[in-house]
């Protein structure tokens, strides 16, 4: 980012993290700006790359997708042709939702949303017979507390 976000830069981030099928008049009226002065701060925030896409959140129960488990992985190699292999291995399951690199006892956090727990061990057989792991531990959820809260901006 080339600028420091401003009170407007973070209403308009803290407004759209709400909503974001607003239309831009109603943006503008929310953080108090004309249309034109709004479309030119989202113009910016988009082209710096503060906003970097646009999305509809869904329900993954009423999707279909009842089972939500994090596994945490542990590994031996950390070889970058190893990672590549990894990444793209775990970026091909469409199950997979979120994927970190993390510090601590597991070196990656996997986020899966699966039918049920036979889909989910599916996914975990595919994983596990294309890449070699040390340690594959899983947590199923039971209750989203809280899910894909707002960045505080």
């Amino acid at each position: 980012m080339t600028r420091e976000l401003d009170n407007i830069d973070r209403a308009i981030l803290r407004v759209l993290q709400r909503d974001s099928s607003l239309s831009q008049r109603d943006l503008a009226e929310a953080v108090g700006l004309s249309q034109n002065a709004c479309w030119r701060r989202l113009r910016a925030l988009r082209d710096e790359g503060v906003i970097v896409g646009q999305g509809v959140r869904l329900d993954p129960h009423k999707v279909g997708l009842g089972l939500t488990v994090f596994m945490m992985v542990r590994t031996r190699h950390h070889s970058a042709d190893w990672l590549a292999e990894f990444r793209r291995t775990v970026l091909a399951i469409p199950e997979v939702i979120d994927f970190y690199r993390i510090a601590g006892d597991y070196d990656y956090m996997i986020k899966v949303f699966a039918r049920d727990m036979v889909a989910f061990d599916a996914v975990y057989q595919r994983l596990i017979s294309k890449i070699d792991l040390e340690t594959v531990s899983s947590a199923i959820t039971m209750e989203a507390i809280a899910d894909n809260r707002p960045m505080p901006v």
